[in-house]
């Protein structure tokens, strides 16, 4: 009988609907909870349901009817005898029943009195902690704490408390904060330094006071600062690991990490190359550094070694900070106030690196792995590296091996270049997480079309900038790339760097250094900035985002010979300089000025194979709808433009069936295509890459023999150009050029 009965209880649960609410409250019989009961996690919210109602029901008031408790012990007992079997599909019932459970309860539970709406929180509140069978963690409200992950992209869930800095110590001394030597280390230095508000306040009306000095590698360096102070240094001819305060595990790794570079007989006594000494020393003082002349080819492996090495030093130091804390604030140590536990920022990630390809950020996470395990016989452990290897690396079969493209095109595009890719990645001691949740990660590595697409714009619903908040360092590489790729990416993250989070996200506050609670992160945070040229845009981000406390510091050196003197060809180059009244206008002067005074000589038919390079993608458009609608014979070639058109287009111009070939530059950076054909080249803006100009210029070599003398080539120029035009045909050249009252200039190169 007892079976029976409860078969019957239940399935009078089962029909409950929300018509039968009233009634079954004004009897006593059942109650709106049922619902959830007989479909959800009914045993800790029944049991709490049935003691909160007895309780409610003796302190009601006279017009509760003791039916009531009658039904609820009625209904626990029909619940202890449910199976094992329906308990798991309540589980998987649990997402959709909770929805429409709480809609019932809004819509139509305004009846019921206010003891048994505090028993129903008290069951929930009870029924999510005194439920340890549920899997996931769930309260019938969804996972908690996950709403800031991507599931697509963070699926390390398992190291999460293995690499949380909240609930790990410093079990082993490392040095010891409260050393002389970490007095003079030059990360506590910078991270405690003190601003004040009067300080903060003149940085947005003081002069950039600079000094600049002669360094025997980098050359011409500028010192510069807003702030009062102006320090400089110069380089020591020697330096040892001991003197830079390098973290412990890096003294021992860091000469077998770097030794592809050292050369000497006796492996020198330096663990740097004089360039990596001198580009160390700037970043280890925690100042701005902008480098313009990093290669591909030449040193960009050296530089990535060096500023790794910054990086997980940094964040090292930082993290055993935390953590020596975390045990001086369980041993609970007495004299020792709450200020002197304030070692975080905002938010966990405190290092961000841009990098323009997959390819790159595999190599980062290579050297930190390097950096960390050195040439001992421990391996360290390093999570999701089968994953991470799979994702970033690149299969050798995938490249056609019959192209041949120049040398620093196979040092830029060399192995997985996708360019859309994050990922984070958190350090403890001596392993290493990839694929961590941006806000449990310690270092970033993304490229700006990947933190593009999470930061994303205003108005868009999901959008997150707040692992942003407190990074302390900032490290974009090869920058001159971004320019072909998008630079509004790059400005829309330094427009988001450093903000005030919107969310705590867990930060305990005690713990939070005072600069950044008083929203001064963007003065504490250092920025190093790496490309392969001195490019107005790129200097604009440096000296207009970058205003660290403690200074910057920008390689200015000229070009003394340009690119042109790599014209092999010959060739009459007619530099003519066009005039602007401001850098807005250029843009308007320099179209008039080629539709009024260049293009009318090379609309003769005689004129013929005329290559016009382009490198802005807005002029090209624009002058590709001039010749739509002035009907020329012209055909034209852009990044976008897919294979057979190039193809057809490439054609089309070396037979001479089209006058005019209107080819973009980003197109020439992507593909590198000789084009065949060329008797006529115009430059309707110098090239952002002064290698390109030369580029160009030889592939006349392709046009046939014999047509040499009348080949022309014209540039197009003005003062706002004076970067771009030194660099190619050098800087004494072009302050002559610019402070000439002559508008035309004519160089021959090829003479023999």
């Amino acid at each position: 009988m007892g079976k029976r009965g409860s078969r019957s209880q239940s399935q009078l649960l089962g029909s409950l609907t929300k018509k039968q609410k009233k009634h079954l409250r004004d009897f006593g019989e059942e109650h709106p909870f049922y619902d959830r009961v007989s479909r959800k996690e009914a045993k800790p919210q029944t049991c709490q349901l049935s003691e909160s109602s007895d309780t409610s029901s003796s302190e009601s008031e006279a017009e509760s009817e003791p039916e009531q408790v009658s039904g609820y012990h009625r209904l626990l007992a029909t619940l202890k005898n449910v199976s094992k079997e329906e308990e798991e599909e309540e589980e998987e019932e649990e997402d959709s029943v909770t929805d429409e459970t709480e809609m019932n309860l809004e819509d139509g539970d305004s009846d019921i009195s206010e003891e048994e709406e505090m028993a129903a929180e008290s069951t929930d509140m009870q029924g999510s902690v005194a439920s340890p069978a549920d899997p996931e963690g769930k309260d019938g409200h969804g996972p908690p704490g996950t709403s800031e992950e991507s599931p697509e992209e963070f699926t390390d869930a398992k190291h999460e408390s293995l690499f949380s800095l909240e609930t790990n110590f410093l079990e082993e001394e490392s040095g010891g904060d409260s050393s002389l030597k970490a007095s003079q280390d030059p990360f506590v230095q910078h991270v405690n330094t003190k601003l004040k508000e009067k300080e903060i306040q003149a940085v947005a009306t003081n002069p950039r006071t600079t000094h600049q000095l002669k360094w025997p590698i980098l050359g011409q360096v500028v010192f510069s600062s807003k702030f009062q102070k102006l320090e400089t240094f110069k380089p020591p001819k020697d330096i040892d690991l001991k003197s830079v305060h390098l973290q412990k595990p890096l003294e021992s790794t860091w000469i077998k990490t770097n030794s592809q570079f050292l050369s000497g007989p006796p492996k020198s006594s330096s663990p740097f190359t004089p360039l990596q000494k001198e580009l160390f020393l700037i970043m280890n003082s925690y100042r701005d550094l902008f480098y313009p002349e990093r290669t591909a080819l030449k040193n960009g492996e050296e530089i990535r070694h060096v500023y790794c090495l910054h990086v997980i030093n940094h964040v090292l130091k930082a993290n055993a900070q935390v953590l020596a804390n975390n045990s001086r604030r369980r041993s609970q140590k007495l004299g020792v106030g709450d200020d002197d536990f304030r070692d975080q920022g905002l938010t966990r990630p405190k290092v961000l690196i841009v990098v323009p390809f997959r390819e790159a950020a595999l190599r980062v996470v290579q050297l930190f792995i390097s950096l960390l395990e050195g040439d001992s016989k421990k391996k360290i452990i390093v999570s999701n590296k089968k994953r991470f290897n799979g994702e970033y690396g690149s299969d050798p079969e995938e490249r056609p091996p019959n192209l041949k493209r120049p040398e620093d095109y196979e040092a830029v595009f060399v192995g997985n270049i996708d360019d859309h890719f994050r990922i984070g990645v958190a350090i403890l001691q001596r392993s290493i997480r990839l694929y961590a949740p941006f806000y449990s990660s310690d270092i970033l590595i993304a490229s700006p079309l990947g933190l593009r697409t999470i930061i994303g714009g205003e108005g868009e619903k999901k959008r997150d900038f707040d692992f942003l908040s407190s990074v302390e360092l900032l490290i974009i590489d090869q920058a001159d790339i971004y320019l072909m790729q998008n630079w509004e990416h790059v400005l829309h993250l330094m427009n988001h760097m450093n903000l005030l989070p919107l969310d705590s996200h867990g930060v305990d506050f005690s713990r939070v250094r005072m600069w950044s609670l008083n929203n001064w992160s963007k003065y504490y945070r250092q920025t190093l900035l790496f490309g392969a040229l001195q490019d107005a845009q790129i200097n604009s981000v440096f000296n207009k985002y970058c205003v660290n406390v403690q200074g910057q510091v920008a390689v200015r050196n000229v070009p003394m010979t340009g690119s042109i003197s790599q014209v092999l060809v010959q060739l009459p180059h007619v530099f003519q300089r066009m005039e602007a009244e401001s850098l807005a206008s250029v843009i308007d002067a320099r179209f008039n000025f080629f539709v009024n005074k260049i293009l009318p000589q090379y609309r003769d038919a005689v004129m013929s194979h005329t290559l016009i390079y382009v490198p802005s993608y807005f002029d090209f458009v624009r002058l590709r709808n001039y010749f739509k609608k002035e009907e020329l014979n012209f055909t034209h070639i852009c990044e976008y433009t897919q294979k057979s058109g190039v193809s057809r287009a490439r054609h089309f111009f070396l037979q001479g069936e089209k006058q005019f070939l209107l080819l973009t530059e980003r197109f020439h950076f992507y593909k590198r295509y000789t084009i065949k054909g060329i008797r006529n080249l115009i430059f309707y803006e110098l090239p952002t890459y002064p290698h390109f100009y030369s580029e160009v210029c030889n592939m006349l070599r392709a046009t046939g023999s014999g047509e040499e003398a009348a080949w022309t080539c014209t540039v197009l120029y003005s003062k706002y150009d004076a970067q771009r035009l030194a660099a190619v045909v050098g800087v004494e050249r072009a302050a002559q050029m610019l402070q000439s009252k002559k508008n035309v200039h004519l160089f021959i190169t090829g003479e023999r």
